[in-house]
């Protein structure tokens, strides 16, 4: 009998990164990558999000493993959460497990966790019915690999992320004589990387882009700070280079940047032409501005909001300065430009000269539509299933597939929890599955919801407003007159008669609760809530997040007894 096969996003599809795919071959599910993505604006202090795996609860029997294809976050990064619900497998290159036990590492529950496996291009892992085998890709780390599932109705390929560089080093350099190979053999459904399916520049090699660095390096007077993700490792080094180059030493910023250079360094994934080129941070007052490159990647790898810091002289030494050049050497996602501009904005204002690598030439880690369309060349998919990147990208993949000849029905553009199943005839969409995100605040996982959010705009935007009342409700009267207080709506000194009708209004509906036979907490609280927010949106047209304190106390009045002997008659 052939096999039934399954395709389920769980994340990476109308969304920039969180990438993560799930393959079902009968009962046997393969997870390829469990990445995590950084929140976007509306997100309000959710630090990271991560795929929903309650599905996957549900069927954890089933699965056979994670297969990972490079170390970025939108790869690797939800992993520690991933295997504290799954203790299975994990497969990787030599370069990407290195990466990903540094996250796995720090988290208590996953203390003695071992079950790491590395592969490379050359090796095959037989499951029964399915055969899962690797190639090399470019990518701006090492040691990149795209995923393949041979099974009896033909290969699921699964990209990563990509680029073609025909000037790419070893470590770096696409297995085309491999593409071919697979190409070869019925590609039953390809997953391909969309990032950047809207350029339709070529991008630039990587010789270029190291000639621009070094450039730039040399011909600045004062200090650099280069921006950079902390996991792109061909950056680096091309950073390492250029300061080596020109004299300079260099400062890496930051905890998570030192773990995994360190790392590298010890993997032989970077090259220092100088032992002594990399100094502490302390050492920087003993440098001339002339001989330091500041490396910045800021928390968990990125470095915009670092630089925000530096531009608001939060960071010491690292603060910036008059004569400073800002170097960004990251490509940021189109849902950044709006804060990479006014990141920029206020470097300026700190009196620091900006330069991006991405205003000079096309330096994207990712595919361009001709990359993306020779991928389809080489391996001849019966199918594809754009992948990594919002709708729009997705869609841009889609007509370009479409002009190498793929047709229309055989392009599935999807969202999180579509189930795509071939039978052995034809792949169709199948019936969905309910898959959210997992939003991670501080050590809550999963904890802030929809609610926690909407009330945190409120508040961000139209702030709160506290009404604190004491009743007896035995008494049925009010022991204290309400005190109003206001974060973020009114200026209370200035709002004296708002303030006072609305302690007017309060002590009113307080009152009529507690005449009330059938008083209730709940409706009394609901009933503040209404009267005073219907009376605050009239007087100001905005709608804060109205908080009612209630407190009872009963009054007991004690006759007093004199004890004092002297008294008595």
């Amino acid at each position: 009998m052939s096999d039934i096969v399954k395709i389920i996003p769980f994340g990476g599809v109308r969304e920039n990164g969180k990438n993560m795919y799930a393959v079902q071959v009968n009962e046997d599910i393969f997870i390829l990558d469990c990445g995590l993505k950084y929140p976007e604006n509306e997100l309000l202090g959710i630090d990271i999000v991560i795929p929903d795996f309650s599905y996957l609860k549900e069927h954890k029997d089933q699965i056979v493993g994670v297969f990972l294809t490079h170390g970025h976050a939108d790869a690797i990064g939800a992993l520690p959460y991933f295997l504290q619900d799954f203790k299975v497998p994990v497969f990787g290159s030599e370069m990407t497990i290195a990466l990903a036990k540094i996250d796995v590492e720090e988290e208590p529950a996953l203390k003695g966790f071992n079950d790491f496996h590395i592969v490379d291009e050359q090796k095959e892992i037989d499951f029964g019915n399915v055969v899962v085998s690797f190639f090399k890709t470019t990518h701006s780390i090492p040691n990149s690999l795209g995923i393949v599932l041979k099974t009896s109705q033909g290969q699921v390929v699964y990209t990563g992320d990509f680029k073609f560089d025909q000037t790419a080093v070893s470590e770096y350099a696409t297995d085309y004589g491999r593409l071919a190979e697979i190409g070869n053999s019925k590609v039953l459904a390809l997953l391909s990387d969309s990032a950047n399916a809207e350029n339709y520049k070529p991008s630039a090699n990587e010789i270029d882009i190291s000639g621009k660095i070094m450039e730039t390096v040399k011909y600045h007077d004062g200090r650099i700070i280069v921006a950079s993700v902390a996991s792109n490792i061909l950056r680096i080094q091309q950073v390492i280079n250029a300061a080596a180059k020109a004299g300079r030493k260099v400062i890496l910023t930051g905890h998570d940047l030192e773990k995994i250079v360190n790392t590298a360094l010890q993997m032989n994934k970077l090259h220092l032409p100088d032992p002594d080129l990399i100094v502490p941070l302390s050492q920087i007052d003993k440098l001339a501005p002339e001989q330091v490159i500041l490396l910045e990647t800021g928390k968990m790898g990125e470095p915009i909001k670092a630089l925000q810091k530096m531009a608001a002289r939060k960071t010491g030494a690292q603060s910036i300065q008059k004569g400073d050049l800002v170097y960004i050497t990251t490509t940021p996602s189109h849902a950044m430009e709006t804060t990479v501009a006014k990141t920029k904005d206020m470097l300026y204002r700190a009196g620091a000269e900006v330069k991006s690598i991405s205003d000079e030439v096309n330096s994207a880690g990712h595919a361009t539509k001709d990359d993306l369309q020779l991928m389809i060349n080489i391996l001849k998919p019966e199918y594809l299933i754009p992948i990594q990147g919002e709708y729009r990208l997705l869609a841009a993949h889609a007509d370009l597939a479409q002009e190498a000849g793929i047709p229309a029905d055989h392009i599935f553009i999807t969202t999180k929890g579509d189930v795509l199943e071939y039978d052995g005839k034809e792949m169709h969409l199948g019936k969905g599955i309910e898959v959210g995100n997992t939003m991670i605040d501080g050590i809550g996982v999963g904890d802030i919801g929809n609610i926690v959010l909407r009330d945190r705009k409120i508040l961000s935007e139209d702030g709160i407003f506290v009404a604190v009342v004491t009743i007896d409700r035995k008494k049925k009267k009010i022991i204290t007159d309400p005190k109003i207080t206001s974060k973020g709506f009114v200026y209370q000194r200035t709002s004296s008669e708002l303030i006072s009708e609305s302690a007017e209004i309060v002590k009113n509906v307080v009152q009529a609760n507690l005449d009330n036979k059938e008083f209730d907490w709940g409706h009394l609280k609901q009933d503040v809530r209404e009267k005073l927010g219907k009376y605050l949106f009239e007087q100001t047209k905005r709608h804060p997040v109205i908080l009612p304190v209630i407190m009872e106390v009963n009054q007991h009045h004690r006759k007093r007894v004199n004890n004092n002997k002297n008294n008595e008659k």
